[in-house]
Protein backbone atom coordinates (compact mmCIF):
# COMPACT_ATOMS: atom_id res chain seq x y z
CA UNK A 1 0.00 0.00 0.00
CA UNK A 2 1.10 3.15 -0.73
CA UNK A 3 2.50 5.50 2.30
CA UNK A 4 -0.10 8.00 3.25
CA UNK A 5 2.85 9.72 4.97
CA UNK A 6 1.95 13.83 4.10
CA UNK A 7 5.05 15.38 3.59
CA UNK A 8 4.94 19.69 2.63
CA UNK A 9 7.59 19.55 0.76
CA UNK A 10 6.36 17.39 -1.75
CA UNK A 11 3.16 18.95 -1.35
CA UNK A 12 1.86 21.77 -3.97
CA UNK A 13 0.73 25.52 -1.68
CA UNK A 14 -2.50 25.15 -2.45
CA UNK A 15 -2.67 21.45 -0.63
CA UNK A 16 -0.67 22.46 1.77
CA UNK A 17 -2.95 25.43 2.33
CA UNK A 18 -6.05 22.30 2.24
CA UNK A 19 -4.48 20.64 5.08
CA UNK A 20 -3.77 23.04 7.00
CA UNK A 21 -7.65 24.22 6.82
CA UNK A 22 -8.84 20.96 7.88
CA UNK A 23 -6.22 20.13 10.39
CA UNK A 24 -7.15 24.20 12.15
CA UNK A 25 -10.56 24.72 11.14
CA UNK A 26 -12.37 20.98 10.55
CA UNK A 27 -10.44 19.16 13.38
CA UNK A 28 -9.74 16.60 11.41
CA UNK A 29 -7.35 13.79 12.60
CA UNK A 30 -4.54 12.61 10.71
CA UNK A 31 -5.49 9.71 9.90
CA UNK A 32 -8.07 11.30 8.03
CA UNK A 33 -6.02 13.45 6.40
CA UNK A 34 -3.54 10.66 5.03
CA UNK A 35 -6.65 9.08 3.54
CA UNK A 36 -7.43 12.22 1.72
CA UNK A 37 -3.47 12.74 0.61
CA UNK A 38 -3.15 8.97 -0.95
CA UNK A 39 -6.42 9.76 -2.61
CA UNK A 40 -5.71 13.45 -4.01
CA UNK A 41 -2.09 12.46 -4.92
CA UNK A 42 -3.57 10.02 -7.37
CA UNK A 43 -5.78 12.23 -8.69
CA UNK A 44 -3.11 15.38 -9.02
CA UNK A 45 -0.83 12.46 -10.89
CA UNK A 46 -4.00 11.83 -13.60
CA UNK A 47 -4.57 15.68 -13.97
CA UNK A 48 -0.68 15.97 -14.82
CA UNK A 49 -0.62 13.34 -17.24
CA UNK A 50 -3.47 14.31 -19.17
CA UNK A 51 -2.63 18.06 -19.12
CA UNK A 52 0.56 17.63 -20.66
CA UNK A 53 -0.79 14.62 -22.99
CA UNK A 54 1.65 11.86 -21.19
CA UNK A 55 0.58 8.52 -21.35
CA UNK A 56 -1.46 7.23 -18.29
CA UNK A 57 0.33 4.43 -18.38
CA UNK A 58 3.47 5.97 -16.86
CA UNK A 59 4.36 4.79 -13.32
CA UNK A 60 1.94 6.79 -11.22
CA UNK A 61 4.53 6.52 -8.20
CA UNK A 62 7.07 8.13 -10.44
CA UNK A 63 5.39 11.29 -11.04
CA UNK A 64 5.62 14.27 -8.58
CA UNK A 65 2.83 16.64 -7.74
CA UNK A 66 4.87 19.46 -6.25
CA UNK A 67 5.25 21.45 -9.29
CA UNK A 68 1.38 21.12 -10.52
CA UNK A 69 -0.01 24.66 -10.82
CA UNK A 70 -3.03 26.12 -9.37
CA UNK A 71 -4.17 26.80 -12.66
CA UNK A 72 -4.91 22.89 -13.55
CA UNK A 73 -6.78 22.45 -10.79
CA UNK A 74 -9.23 25.50 -11.22
CA UNK A 75 -9.35 24.76 -14.92
CA UNK A 76 -10.80 20.70 -14.03
CA UNK A 77 -14.33 20.18 -15.74
CA UNK A 78 -17.46 17.72 -14.78
CA UNK A 79 -16.29 15.69 -17.57
CA UNK A 80 -12.56 15.83 -16.30
CA UNK A 81 -13.77 14.20 -12.96
CA UNK A 82 -16.16 11.88 -14.49
CA UNK A 83 -13.22 10.80 -16.59
CA UNK A 84 -10.76 10.12 -13.81
CA UNK A 85 -13.87 8.06 -12.11
CA UNK A 86 -13.94 6.06 -15.13
CA UNK A 87 -9.79 5.32 -14.92
CA UNK A 88 -9.62 4.65 -11.69
CA UNK A 89 -12.68 2.29 -12.37
CA UNK A 90 -11.14 0.52 -15.80
CA UNK A 91 -7.25 1.16 -15.27
CA UNK A 92 -6.61 0.65 -11.57
CA UNK A 93 -9.89 -1.70 -11.16
CA UNK A 94 -11.26 0.14 -8.05
CA UNK A 95 -14.36 -1.13 -6.47
CA UNK A 96 -17.92 1.01 -6.57
CA UNK A 97 -17.25 1.31 -2.59
CA UNK A 98 -13.31 2.58 -3.39
CA UNK A 99 -14.59 4.98 -6.15
CA UNK A 100 -17.17 6.57 -3.70
CA UNK A 101 -14.19 7.72 -1.12
CA UNK A 102 -12.23 8.84 -3.77
CA UNK A 103 -15.22 11.54 -4.85
CA UNK A 104 -15.90 12.18 -1.59
CA UNK A 105 -11.83 13.10 -0.98
CA UNK A 106 -12.55 15.44 -4.16
CA UNK A 107 -15.70 16.90 -2.98
CA UNK A 108 -13.84 17.82 -0.04
CA UNK A 109 -10.74 18.93 -1.12
CA UNK A 110 -12.99 21.21 -4.24
CA UNK A 111 -15.32 22.57 -1.79
CA UNK A 112 -12.60 24.02 0.12
CA UNK A 113 -10.42 25.36 -2.11
CA UNK A 114 -13.92 27.14 -3.66
CA UNK A 115 -15.61 28.15 -0.53
CA UNK A 116 -13.54 28.19 2.17
CA UNK A 117 -9.92 29.31 0.78
CA UNK A 118 -11.09 31.43 -2.49
CA UNK A 119 -8.48 29.77 -4.70
CA UNK A 120 -10.60 28.83 -7.69
CA UNK A 121 -14.29 30.47 -8.98
CA UNK A 122 -16.27 26.73 -9.09
CA UNK A 123 -16.43 23.40 -7.37
CA UNK A 124 -16.82 20.33 -10.28
CA UNK A 125 -17.42 18.27 -8.00
CA UNK A 126 -20.75 19.83 -6.78
CA UNK A 127 -22.90 17.81 -9.46
CA UNK A 128 -21.34 14.65 -9.82
CA UNK A 129 -23.15 11.47 -8.45
CA UNK A 130 -21.27 8.95 -6.13
CA UNK A 131 -21.64 5.79 -7.84
CA UNK A 132 -23.93 3.35 -6.64
CA UNK A 133 -23.02 0.85 -4.18
CA UNK A 134 -24.80 -2.59 -2.99
CA UNK A 135 -25.67 -2.39 0.25
CA UNK A 136 -23.73 -5.09 2.48
CA UNK A 137 -25.28 -5.71 5.99
CA UNK A 138 -22.35 -5.22 8.19
CA UNK A 139 -21.20 -9.04 9.68
CA UNK A 140 -21.62 -10.02 13.39
CA UNK A 141 -21.46 -12.16 15.85
CA UNK A 142 -24.63 -13.79 17.37
CA UNK A 143 -25.77 -13.76 21.27
CA UNK A 144 -24.26 -17.03 21.49
CA UNK A 145 -20.98 -16.28 19.68
CA UNK A 146 -20.15 -13.46 21.81
CA UNK A 147 -20.89 -15.47 24.91
CA UNK A 148 -18.18 -18.15 24.03
CA UNK A 149 -15.85 -15.66 22.57
CA UNK A 150 -15.35 -14.24 26.70
CA UNK A 151 -15.75 -17.70 27.76
CA UNK A 152 -12.94 -19.12 25.46
CA UNK A 153 -9.87 -16.59 25.99
CA UNK A 154 -6.64 -17.55 27.09
CA UNK A 155 -6.71 -16.84 31.39
CA UNK A 156 -3.28 -18.42 31.15
CA UNK A 157 -2.37 -15.91 29.35
CA UNK A 158 -0.91 -12.79 31.45
CA UNK A 159 -2.24 -10.08 30.09
CA UNK A 160 -5.42 -12.14 30.08
CA UNK A 161 -7.37 -9.11 32.43
CA UNK A 162 -6.33 -6.35 30.01
CA UNK A 163 -7.16 -8.28 26.78
CA UNK A 164 -10.94 -9.57 28.29
CA UNK A 165 -11.30 -6.20 29.27
CA UNK A 166 -11.05 -4.79 26.12
CA UNK A 167 -13.13 -7.17 24.50
CA UNK A 168 -15.78 -6.71 26.70
CA UNK A 169 -15.88 -3.04 26.27
CA UNK A 170 -16.33 -3.52 22.43
CA UNK A 171 -18.72 -6.21 22.31
CA UNK A 172 -21.16 -4.07 25.09
CA UNK A 173 -19.99 -0.65 24.13
CA UNK A 174 -19.77 -0.32 20.29
CA UNK A 175 -16.22 1.93 20.36
CA UNK A 176 -14.60 2.42 17.50
CA UNK A 177 -10.87 0.99 17.86
CA UNK A 178 -9.02 4.44 18.04
CA UNK A 179 -11.34 5.15 20.79
CA UNK A 180 -10.87 2.13 22.88
CA UNK A 181 -6.82 3.17 22.31
CA UNK A 182 -7.52 6.41 23.35
CA UNK A 183 -9.32 5.78 26.48
CA UNK A 184 -7.12 7.47 29.31
CA UNK A 185 -7.53 6.79 32.94
CA UNK A 186 -9.32 9.82 34.16
CA UNK A 187 -11.95 8.93 31.27
CA UNK A 188 -13.14 6.27 33.76
CA UNK A 189 -15.59 7.06 36.43
CA UNK A 190 -16.81 3.83 38.21
CA UNK A 191 -18.37 5.64 40.73
CA UNK A 192 -21.14 7.33 37.75
CA UNK A 193 -20.60 4.12 35.60
CA UNK A 194 -19.45 6.24 32.53
CA UNK A 195 -16.72 6.73 30.29
CA UNK A 196 -15.31 9.52 27.95
CA UNK A 197 -14.54 8.29 24.42
CA UNK A 198 -13.00 10.59 21.55
CA UNK A 199 -14.63 9.56 18.44
CA UNK A 200 -14.24 11.24 14.90
CA UNK A 201 -13.14 14.85 14.50
CA UNK A 202 -12.31 14.45 18.02
CA UNK A 203 -15.77 15.00 19.41
CA UNK A 204 -16.14 13.73 23.04
CA UNK A 205 -18.98 11.76 24.20
CA UNK A 206 -19.93 9.93 27.40
CA UNK A 207 -21.14 6.55 27.62
CA UNK A 208 -22.51 4.34 30.33
CA UNK A 209 -20.98 1.19 30.93
CA UNK A 210 -22.75 -1.88 32.25
CA UNK A 211 -21.90 -4.47 35.14
CA UNK A 212 -19.97 -6.25 33.04
CA UNK A 213 -17.48 -3.36 31.07
CA UNK A 214 -17.18 -1.66 35.44
CA UNK A 215 -16.00 -5.27 36.66
CA UNK A 216 -13.73 -5.85 33.62
CA UNK A 217 -12.23 -2.70 34.23
CA UNK A 218 -11.58 -3.01 37.58
CA UNK A 219 -9.76 -6.46 37.14
CA UNK A 220 -7.88 -5.31 34.83
CA UNK A 221 -6.68 -1.59 36.99
CA UNK A 222 -5.85 -4.21 39.79
CA UNK A 223 -3.62 -5.74 37.61
CA UNK A 224 -2.57 -3.30 35.20
CA UNK A 225 1.49 -2.21 36.40
CA UNK A 226 1.99 1.79 36.42
CA UNK A 227 4.09 3.57 33.69
CA UNK A 228 5.94 6.12 34.06
CA UNK A 229 5.93 6.72 30.58
CA UNK A 230 2.07 6.39 30.40
CA UNK A 231 0.95 7.33 32.74
CA UNK A 232 -2.76 8.24 31.92
CA UNK A 233 -3.01 5.96 28.71
CA UNK A 234 -5.70 2.97 30.10
CA UNK A 235 -4.39 0.11 28.00
CA UNK A 236 -0.91 -0.37 28.33
CA UNK A 237 1.57 -2.81 26.31
CA UNK A 238 3.83 -5.34 27.54
CA UNK A 239 6.41 -2.35 27.42
CA UNK A 240 4.44 0.18 28.97
CA UNK A 241 3.46 2.23 26.03
CA UNK A 242 -0.14 3.26 25.61
CA UNK A 243 -1.23 -0.24 23.17
CA UNK A 244 -1.49 0.14 19.53
CA UNK A 245 -4.22 -0.35 17.16
CA UNK A 246 -2.61 -3.47 15.78
CA UNK A 247 -1.88 -5.33 19.11
CA UNK A 248 -5.76 -5.16 19.74
CA UNK A 249 -5.89 -6.29 16.67
CA UNK A 250 -3.98 -9.50 17.38
CA UNK A 251 -5.72 -9.44 20.86
CA UNK A 252 -9.19 -9.43 18.92
CA UNK A 253 -8.04 -12.52 16.30
CA UNK A 254 -6.11 -14.24 18.91
CA UNK A 255 -9.53 -14.39 20.62
CA UNK A 256 -11.74 -15.40 17.66
CA UNK A 257 -9.09 -18.22 17.65
CA UNK A 258 -9.54 -19.45 20.49
CA UNK A 259 -12.98 -19.62 20.14
CA UNK A 260 -12.87 -20.95 16.75
CA UNK A 261 -14.65 -18.01 15.36
CA UNK A 262 -11.41 -17.16 13.26
CA UNK A 263 -11.34 -17.66 9.39
CA UNK A 264 -14.84 -15.59 9.26
CA UNK A 265 -14.14 -12.24 8.80
CA UNK A 266 -14.55 -10.60 11.93
CA UNK A 267 -12.62 -8.05 13.26
CA UNK A 268 -12.34 -5.43 15.81
CA UNK A 269 -15.02 -3.16 13.76
CA UNK A 270 -17.34 -6.55 13.73
CA UNK A 271 -17.01 -6.41 16.98
CA UNK A 272 -18.33 -3.11 17.34
CA UNK A 273 -21.48 -4.40 14.53
CA UNK A 274 -22.18 -6.90 17.43
CA UNK A 275 -22.57 -4.65 19.67
CA UNK A 276 -25.07 -2.23 18.15
CA UNK A 277 -26.93 -5.66 17.01
CA UNK A 278 -27.10 -7.11 20.04
CA UNK A 279 -28.13 -3.64 21.67
CA UNK A 280 -31.02 -3.47 19.08
CA UNK A 281 -32.04 -6.98 18.64
CA UNK A 282 -32.16 -7.97 22.43
CA UNK A 283 -31.88 -4.53 24.41
CA UNK A 284 -34.97 -2.80 22.57
CA UNK A 285 -32.83 0.20 22.07
CA UNK A 286 -34.09 2.87 19.47
CA UNK A 287 -32.13 4.05 16.90
CA UNK A 288 -31.68 7.77 17.85
CA UNK A 289 -30.28 6.33 21.73
CA UNK A 290 -28.21 4.01 19.27
CA UNK A 291 -27.25 6.81 17.01
CA UNK A 292 -25.40 8.49 20.22
CA UNK A 293 -23.90 5.66 21.50
CA UNK A 294 -22.06 4.97 18.84
CA UNK A 295 -21.29 8.18 17.73
CA UNK A 296 -23.22 8.42 14.30
CA UNK A 297 -22.99 11.62 12.26
CA UNK A 298 -26.22 10.80 10.82
CA UNK A 299 -29.33 8.77 11.77
CA UNK A 300 -29.14 6.83 8.32
CA UNK A 301 -25.84 5.47 9.29
CA UNK A 302 -27.56 3.88 12.30
CA UNK A 303 -30.59 2.38 10.95
CA UNK A 304 -28.67 -0.29 8.97
CA UNK A 305 -29.05 -2.13 12.40
CA UNK A 306 -32.85 -1.90 10.88
CA UNK A 307 -32.30 -3.71 8.21
CA UNK A 308 -29.91 -6.34 10.04
CA UNK A 309 -33.14 -7.24 12.45
CA UNK A 310 -34.94 -7.68 9.74
CA UNK A 311 -32.71 -9.73 7.52
CA UNK A 312 -32.26 -11.74 10.24
CA UNK A 313 -36.33 -12.46 11.08
CA UNK A 314 -36.20 -13.31 7.71
CA UNK A 315 -33.52 -15.99 8.19
CA UNK A 316 -35.27 -17.25 11.59
CA UNK A 317 -38.09 -17.68 9.34
CA UNK A 318 -36.32 -19.37 6.42
CA UNK A 319 -34.22 -22.06 8.52
CA UNK A 320 -37.93 -23.70 9.86
CA UNK A 321 -37.99 -27.26 9.95
CA UNK A 322 -40.89 -26.74 8.08
CA UNK A 323 -40.31 -24.34 5.59
CA UNK A 324 -40.17 -26.79 3.01
CA UNK A 325 -42.93 -28.35 3.51
CA UNK A 326 -46.00 -27.79 0.88
CA UNK A 327 -48.96 -29.29 0.45
CA UNK A 328 -48.73 -31.07 -2.92
CA UNK A 329 -52.71 -32.03 -2.64
CA UNK A 330 -55.29 -30.60 -5.29
CA UNK A 331 -57.86 -29.21 -4.61
CA UNK A 332 -61.37 -31.21 -5.32
CA UNK A 333 -63.54 -29.97 -8.22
Amino acid sequence: MASGKIDPKECPPYLNDFFTYQRVVKIKSERTLESYYIDLRLFLRYIKLTKTGMSLDTPMNEISITDIPLEYIRDVTKLDILSYLSYVATARNNTAKTRHRKLASLKVFYKCLYRDLDLIPDDPTKDVDYPKMHEHLPKFLTLDDSIKLLQNMNDEDPYYYRDYCIITLFINCGMRLSELVGINMQDVDLNERTLRLLGKGNKERIIHINDACASAIVQYIDERQPSPAEPNALFLSKRGTRITNRRVQQIVDNALKDSNLDNKGYSTHKLRHTAATLMYQHGHVDTLVLKDILGHKSISTTEIYTHISNESLKEAMDASPLANIHNNKKPKR
